[in-house]
């Protein structure tokens, strides 16, 4: 079953003049393998990672140098989860994330798709405190109340 869907698109000559203005963000967002890459190649794996945490329903648990994206032999992009992002993803009962990312005429964009058996998925957790004057949260549909059951996920990606 479906549990949550991202998409993100990237300007890739703005994304390489925020990376040279702030040379930081290069450790900050990627892992020690993706920093080597071309600048087209970064935006699209930034673009994956926002796309990731669009499909989680947020950032709680997940860490930018937690999401690595790797290519099988035959080039299709993968996930490849660590630390306490992977362990999210676990306990939200999510069993698959599917990528697909494309670079062309100065943008870069990526789609994700999370996949978790049927009543096997969880929320994130709430905030501990809600700001003053916010309505309370929607109640959590039973499907999404159920105990995550499944094993760690699978992270293959659709080029």
């Amino acid at each position: 079953m479906i549990v949550g869907i991202g998409v993100d698109l990237v300007d890739v000559p703005r994304f390489e003049r925020s990376l040279a203005r702030t040379p930081r963000l290069l450790p900050r967002l990627f892992a020690p393998a993706e920093r080597v890459l071309k600048p087209r190649s970064l935006a699209a794996r930034y673009a994956a990672k926002e796309a990731f945490i669009k499909a989680m329903g947020g950032s709680d648990g997940v860490h930018w140098t937690d999401i690595e994206i790797t290519s099988e032999p035959s080039g299709r992009p993968v996930f490849a989860l660590s630390g306490e992002t992977a362990a999210t993803v676990a306990a939200r009962g999510i069993t698959a994330v599917h990528l697909s990312m494309s670079h062309d005429a100065g943008l870069a964009t990526a789609y994700v798709i999370a996949e978790a058996p049927d009543g096997a998925v969880t929320a994130p957790a709430p905030a501990d405190t809600a700001p003053a004057g916010a309505s309370p949260a929607p109640a959590a549909t039973p499907a999404a109340a159920a105990a995550p059951t499944a094993p760690a996920p699978s992270v293959g990606a659709d080029a």
